[in-house]
């Protein structure tokens, strides 16, 4: 006897509250971040150089210390 035919599941609604269209929709757009092999690792390292340094550059910004 077999008990179970087919399971599907839902995709999950985070919060229940249509977030999940909302990512939807938003993994849609051209600008949209993905992850792809190939990335150019001079590329991303510079660009997470910049980062840093615009957030060492904000006033409300620190750091702890090790003292």
């Amino acid at each position: 006897m077999q008990l179970f035919h087919h399971i599907s599941f839902k995709k999950a609604d985070p919060l229940g509250d249509g977030l999940r269209e909302e990512i939807e929709a938003e993994q849609l757009e051209p600008e949209a971040i993905t992850l792809e092999e190939g990335v150019n690792e001079g590329e991303l390292e510079q660009y997470w150089q910049s980062v840093e340094n615009d957030i060492d550059k904000d006033p409300e910004w620190f750091r702890f210390s090790d003292d």
